[in-house]
C-alpha cells in the first residue's frame, strides 16, 4: 500500500501547523519548507479546510492555523479523509471490480483485515505525537 502525494502532503502540511500552533502559516511558506509544489498544497489546504482540520483567514495577517488541537486528531482518521479511498485491490469496488476470482477469492478478506488493522494501528496516534521531536519543533 502506497498513500498518494496528496495525503503525504496534507499531513506534512498539518504537522508544519502543529509544530507552530501559536502562528499563522502561509501554503507559500509551506511549500517552500518542503520543496512541494504550490499548486498542488492549494487543493490539500483547501481540501483540509472542508474537513475542518485547518481554518484559513484572508487578507493582511491571514493565513491558515489547525482548527483543533493537535492531540485531537488521530492519524489513521486523517489518513482515512484524504485518501481517495482505502481499496488496496480493485475487488474492494464492487463498480469497477472486474476480478473473475472475487467470489470464491479468500485473499480479500486478509488484505481487508491488514487495511483495517493499518488504520487501527495509524489512531494510536496523534498529529501531536508527529512532532514531538524537539528537532522538528524547531523547524
Amino acid at each position: 500500500m502506497q498513500l498518494t502525494s496528496f495525503t503525504d502532503y496534507g499531513l506534512r502540511t498539518l504537522m508544519y501547523l502543529a509544530a507552530r500552533p501559536e502562528k499563522m502559516s502561509s501554503v507559500k511558506e509551506i511549500s517552500e519548507h518542503y520543496d512541494i509544489s504550490r499548486n498542488h498544497l492549494v487543493k490539500v489546504v483547501h481540501r483540509l479546510a472542508q474537513l475542518e482540520y485547518i481554518e484559513t483567514t484572508k487578507g493582511k495577517g491571514g493565513g491558515i492555523q489547525l482548527a483543533k488541537g493537535a492531540e485531537n486528531l488521530l492519524l489513521g482518521d486523517l489518513i482515512a479523509q484524504l485518501e481517495p479511498n482505502m481499496n488496496v485491490v480493485e475487488c474492494f469496488d464492487a463498480k469497477t471490480n472486474t476480478c473473475r476470482i472475487t467470489d470464491s477469492c479468500q485473499l480479500k478478506h486478509y488484505l481487508f483485515e491488514a487495511t483495517k488493522s493499518f488504520t487501527d494501528a495509524m489512531n494510536k496516534y496523534t498529529l501531536a505525537d508527529t512532532v514531538k521531536n524537539s528537532a522538528f519543533m524547531s523547524l
